[in-house]
C-alpha cells in the first residue's frame, strides 16, 4: 500500500514534468478512429457510453476501448482491454502489450473519459499519440486539447457537447 502511494506520486511527478513540453499536433482529419480510456473505477455505464457514441455516427468498430481498474480480481476475465496500477513501472512506463498499442495507435480523437487525476490514466493520455483528445476540465488542462465542464455520471450530456462542437470545429 505505501510503496503504491509513492510510485503514484513519482508518477505523476514524471506526468507534471512531462507535461511543461508537451506540444499538440493540430488535424483537420475528419473523426472515424476513436480511442475510448475509460476509469471503471467510478464510471461503470462504458456501454451506454459507447452506444451513444455510435448514435452520433462513430462505428462501432472503429471505437477501441481501455479500461482502468484501481484492482483486478485474479481469475477476472474480460472481454476488453483492461489495466491497473499494478501495470506501471517506477519510471512511468507499461509493461502490458495492451497499453502500448493502444497508446501507439494513430486515433482521430482520443476520449479521456475520467474527471479524477490518477498517474497511470493521465500517463496514457499523455504519451497517447492521437490527433485530437478530449477530456474534461477537472484533470491537467494541458493533457487534452478540447475540456467539457461536466462530470463523468452525466455521459450524455458529455456526448451531447463534444459531438455539438466537433461539428462546429468541422471533425464530422
Amino acid at each position: 500500500m505505501f510503496l503504491d502511494k509513492i510510485k503514484d506520486f513519482w508518477a505523476k511527478k514524471n506526468v507534471k514534468k512531462r507535461l511543461s513540453n508537451v506540444k499538440h499536433n493540430s488535424s483537420n482529419n475528419y473523426i472515424k478512429k476513436v480511442g475510448l480510456l475509460i476509469d471503471e473505477s467510478y464510471f461503470s455505464e462504458k456501454d451506454q457510453l459507447i452506444n451513444e457514441l455510435i448514435q452520433n455516427g462513430i462505428q462501432n468498430q472503429n471505437i477501441e476501448l481501455l479500461v482502468f481498474r484501481d484492482k483486478i480480481k485474479k481469475n477476472e476475465v474480460f472481454d476488453y482491454s483492461v489495466f491497473s496500477p499494478k501495470d506501471m513501472t517506477w519510471n512511468g512506463t507499461f509493461d502490458k502489450e495492451q497499453i502500448t498499442t493502444f497508446t501507439n495507435a494513430n486515433f482521430d480523437l482520443l476520449i479521456s473519459y475520467y474527471d479524477i487525476e490518477k498517474a497511470p490514466l493521465l500517463l496514457v493520455t499523455l504519451n497517447s499519440k492521437a490527433d485530437f483528445k478530449v477530456g474534461f476540465s477537472s484533470v491537467d488542462m494541458r493533457l487534452n486539447q478540447f475540456m467539457i465542464d461536466t462530470n463523468a455520471e452525466k455521459y450524455k450530456v458529455f456526448v451531447s457537447e463534444l459531438f455539438k462542437y466537433l461539428k462546429i470545429l468541422n471533425k464530422l
